[in-house]
């Protein structure tokens, strides 16, 4: 049954429903099929499955993800997101939407006398309305008819702005899935950390019941090696604080600078994105390609080779080390 969409939406109202029928994720338009979370929040199932599998690389049993929008920890089982419940309410919505706008004009001409529009520097008094594509620069008619761009080709400012604007769209995906992963080895990191702490504590309590059942001569040599262990452990902390205070700096320049393009994205003119366009996607992309992930080594965690051999003959004390395996 076809939807009847009615008169059409005023432009204001239409504005604020596309940005409530947004993917927080391609901060596009939702694309069908669009999945509901447990904190309510929606997705597009193909955005949620990138996500999803970004987290999870080995997923044959579930995993987890973090809503982008509240954080909030999403669980899933072996079905991944094709588990998630489908909202077909917000699907309509988005039908009836595109019906909408496709009874609305398809260009909306720009206004000269518009204010907000920015004005050529070498032509005061001209506002800029083309796009230079062999400069790849805003300028304006009389840089074309007489000036620097005579001998450029041209193209009018809304078919420039919607291909620059799908680029910049896609330098906020590039950041959002370094920042996923960022986000991911921040976590791994922690989890590390939380097993050498155990494996400490473990080890602690080995010496400990080892060195208990000696005599006094056993003491101030029990006491060197529980200080190697607490070394050990020191150490490596520090190195793997030092590693995750690298990633959380990264992590939040990402963010500051998404956030940063999704403001240009949402609240700019047309003239005044394409001017700030090509810097921000720049930057974009070196602020993507410095978030190199330098991971710790394998096996930081493990303290196995600080056991105690508490078996050795009593001639051998004076002597005793950690069991060294091979």
């Amino acid at each position: 049954m076809d939807i009847q969409t009615g008169p059409l939406v005023p432009l204001g109202a239409m504005e604020s429903l596309e940005k409530q029928l947004s993917c927080p994720i391609c901060l596009d338009m939702f694309t069908k099929p669009v999945v509901i979370l447990p904190c309510q929040h929606n997705l597009c199932r193909g955005c949620a499955n990138d996500l999803y599998e970004s987290r999870n690389p080995y997923h044959f049993s579930g995993g987890t993800f973090r809503c982008p929008t509240c954080r909030f920890e999403v669980v899933l089982d072996r079905h991944g997101v094709y588990g998630l419940q489908r909202n077909l309410l917000v699907e309509n919505i988005i039908d009836i939407y595109k019906q909408q706008q496709e009874r609305k004009e398809e260009d909306v001409p720009l206004k000269d006398g518009d204010s907000k529009q920015p004005r050529c520097k070498e032509h005061e008094e001209e506002h800029i309305n083309i796009y230079c594509l062999s400069c790849q620069t805003p300028t304006c008619s009389m840089c074309k008819v007489f000036g620097q761009h005579r001998d450029c080709s041209v193209s009018p400012l809304p078919a420039v702005y919607q291909s620059q604007k799908n680029e910049l769209r896609a330098a906020v995906e590039l950041l959002a899935v370094a920042s996923g992963s960022v986000q991911a080895e921040v976590e791994q990191l922690e989890e590390t950390r939380r097993r050498l702490e155990e494996n400490a504590e473990l080890q602690r309590r080995r010496l400990g019941e080892s060195f208990d059942l000696l005599f006094a001569l056993l003491e101030e040599k029990k006491m060197q090696l529980l200080e190697r262990v607490d070394g050990e452990q020191r150490d490596r902390t520090a190195a793997l604080q030092a590693l995750r205070e690298r990633y959380r700096q990264q992590l939040q320049q990402s963010q500051q600078l998404q956030e940063k393009l999704q403001q240009n994205l949402q609240s700019c003119g047309v003239a005044q994105f394409l001017v700030a366009a090509k810097p921000l996607q720049e930057e974009a992309r070196r602020a993507a390609q410095e978030n190199q992930l330098q991971r710790p080594e394998a096996g930081l965690e493990s303290l196995e080779h600080l056991q105690v051999d508490s078996q050795q003959l009593e001639a051998l004390l004076a002597h005793m080390d950690f069991r060294k395996d091979e």
